[in-house]
């Protein structure tokens, strides 16, 4: 994974776990990598890996059964309450950018329709 120098890291990899998550990569319930195999994987410091899954905790969508790891949460509506967030962090960059593009909201429906179609028949 390549880092964003304007982003701190953490936030990266908490974005590209949750992302892993909300698409079944990472099943609920199931067990997440160590502290030490996440930094190894992101190439990050393990106290960075202990921040990440502090926050994701505090955030409940993982938690640590002492001594037998930390694991993805099992409660649905939490996964469906991040896959929206993350959506709409998408759709409002979207719309930002489009709008500075001048685009109208017809013409970014227009859009949207037209490039859903086109990808659809592929």
């Amino acid at each position: 994974m390549e880092f964003d120098n304007n982003i701190p890291i953490y936030l990266q990899v908490i974005h590209d776990i949750k992302k892993d998550m909300v698409n079944g990569v990472l099943a609920m319930g199931e067990k997440l990598p160590s502290g030490r195999e996440l930094a190894f994987k992101y190439k990050i410091n393990p106290n960075t890996a202990n921040r990440i899954y502090k926050e994701m905790e505090a955030e409940e969508i993982c938690f640590t059964k002492r001594g037998r790891g930390t694991y993805v949460t099992e409660d649905k509506e939490k996964m469906k309450n991040v896959r929206e967030e993350m959506a709409g962090s998408l759709l409002a960059n979207f719309f930002e950018g489009m709008r500075q593009l001048g685009f109208t909201k017809e013409e970014v429906i227009q859009l949207l329709e037209n490039k859903y179609d086109a990808n659809n028949k592929q």
